[in-house]
């Protein structure tokens, strides 16, 4: 199940706000905004719907803005639609009815610091130990818990059951081995730096059960976790116990970034949205944290929606943010902060994820990199941000279209040459790192024999990839059509002629460097390398 807009009137904060636009494919919506934005009343609107569908108790005064009954409106991709009006599911529709109950959500608020007694393993069925408002405690750990027991139990004993041998060792490895791995993917390191589960021990009348990890040498009961281990256990353990009712769902938890650090932000919801989130469900989290903000940004199935400094006094629209530029990450660090904590570097947005590289050519000169997806991020980054630097690649940009660019730009720096690799497998660049029996001239006439072989390629491509160039779309800068004089340069059999516009990370297979064992890293630290590209940024 997928949510294609949202439309609350009279609700909590809002007036009247739409959300709308949300691709089909999205399988993670994110909310950004700073504290108090309205983020969280999103997923009070989502759980006041699922009550209402089964008749709980609906207090008017919390959810009604001004006491005014509430109209909520939820367009589902598949074209049902959930209308909740004045506190009555209008909802008739038996489908509808029932997606209403696979609204599955987590408040901010679920915290367990330490195992309790208080399990009812019955309520796993349904999955009626929800919370009765998203501002109540969500204690659904301790029925995760002992659901997550009772399932190891029942599969170490169905082979003594059936009369079997068994390697209850292996069958136990095996029940924990994914949450294991889990673990491993959000925290990082292995079984001697990160957490693992270890062993279990069942509640006893007088004493509740307990999920045992191990850190290396050390056993470690789950009370005394940190209190991002524990998030990430209870979130975790979540998904694995109550799977069943993830399918076709959606799912909205508030807060998931769990006090971990940037790095390990990103790696969390990717291994919750890669593995835990089933193909048909869609994830519903909100969050002011860097590393998901830029997750999200560079998820082709993830929209960002923004709700930071709306008036929800007035009707508002939200629809989902570009992700071309690096703005959206205004929220998690403010541009001012940004230029207090690197006023001594150069920030420079590179494309294609390169910023690796450069920054092991020029980090030590000033130049701050920072990765871009393509050559539009770029530029949309730098054109809101004057104190940025952009290098983008050439491709099939003529001299008179890049100095018109960089003259309205002067912050956008452009490649003299199509690519970044046309500067790593540069026959000069190679030259320099006076390898063994290496050929100058037979590298150079493998380049021109591979060129050529590919031509009706380039050609074909010419056209249709100067369509997508953004700056064409700014004034004073216009695509002529005339892409003759980038054709006839290719022609040639002249180097320094073709290679401008010869792409050698698409074209040249480097049969000839293969022999030579050389890595990128390896290519960067050349001083011909360094000099081109510095060359360019001071130009």
């Amino acid at each position: 199940m997928r949510i294609r807009k949202l439309h609350l009137k009279n609700f909590k904060r809002f007036t009247d706000l739409t959300i709308d636009n949300i691709p089909d494919e999205a399988k993670l919506v994110l909310l950004i905004g700073s504290n108090g934005s309205g983020k969280s009343s999103i997923f009070d609107a989502f759980g006041y719907a699922v009550n209402v569908s089964r008749g709980r108790d609906n207090d008017a005064q919390y959810y009604f803005k001004n006491l005014v009954p509430s109209e909520i409106s939820i367009f589902i991709a598949d074209g049902g639609k959930i209308e909740i009006l004045g506190g009555v599911n209008r909802s008739n529709n038996l489908s509808i009815q029932k997606a209403i109950r696979k609204f599955i959500g987590r408040s901010s608020n679920r915290i367990v610091p330490r195992i309790s007694q208080n399990a009812y393993p019955e309520k796993l069925i349904d999955d009626s130990d929800r919370p009765a408002t998203f501002i109540d405690a969500d204690t659904r750990f301790d029925n995760d818990l002992f659901g997550y027991m009772q399932r190891i139990d029942n599969a170490l004993r169905e082979p003594v059951f059936a009369g079997k041998s068994a390697d209850t060792l292996k069958i136990f490895q095996e029940q924990i081995q994914p949450f294991n791995d889990s673990l491993i993917k959000i925290f990082g390191g292995d079984a001697t730096t990160t957490i693992q589960i270890a062993e279990f021990q069942n509640a006893t009348p007088s004493a509740p059960g307990k999920l045992i990890f191990k850190k290396g040498n050390s056993k470690i009961n789950y009370d005394l976790l940190s209190h991002g281990e524990k998030q990430v256990v209870i979130l975790l353990l979540n998904f694995i116990v109550r799977r069943q009712f993830y399918s076709d769902a959606i799912i909205f938890i508030d807060e998931m970034d769990c006090h971990l650090n940037t790095a390990l932000q990103s790696t969390l919801l990717k291994e919750i949205v890669d593995n835990w989130i089933p193909d048909n469900a869609q994830l519903w989290t909100a969050s002011h944290a860097l590393g998901f903000i830029d997750y999200a940004r560079q998820s082709d199935n993830a929209v960002i929606l923004d709700f930071d400094l709306l008036n929800f006094d007035i009707p508002q629209v939200v629809k989902p943010q570009p992700k071309d530029s690096l703005e959206v990450l205004n929220i998690a660090i403010p541009k001012e902060v940004l230029k207090k904590i690197f006023k001594d570097y150069k920030l420079v947005v590179v494309e294609n994820q390169n910023d690796e590289y450069f920054t092991l050519a020029l980090g030590e000169k000033g130049y701050l990199f920072l990765p871009a997806k393509n050559n539009r991020e770029v530029f949309l980054t730098i054109k809101g941000d004057k104190d940025k630097i952009g290098l983008r690649d050439r491709d099939y940009l003529k001299p008179e279209e890049v100095e018109a660019i960089t003259k309205k730009y002067p912050n956008l720096k452009i490649l003299k040459f199509y690519t970044f690799e046309n500067y790593l497998y540069h026959p000069d660049n190679v030259e320099e790192l006076k390898l063994a029996n290496f050929s100058k001239a037979d590298y150079l006439a493998e380049i021109i024999n591979q060129k050529n072989e590919r031509l009706l390629d380039i050609v074909e491509e010419l056209a249709t990839s100067r369509q997508t160039y953004v700056e064409f779309k700014e004034d004073g800068i216009k695509d002529d059509k005339n892409v003759k004089p980038i054709t006839a340069a290719i022609k040639s059999d002249d180097f320094d002629v073709f290679y401008v516009y010869f792409n050698m990370k698409r074209y040249y297979n480097k049969t000839y460097l293969q022999q030579f064992n050389i890595q990128p890293k390896d290519l960067v630290k050349t001083n011909w390398f360094k000099k081109q590209i510095e060359d360019i940024l001071n130009s």
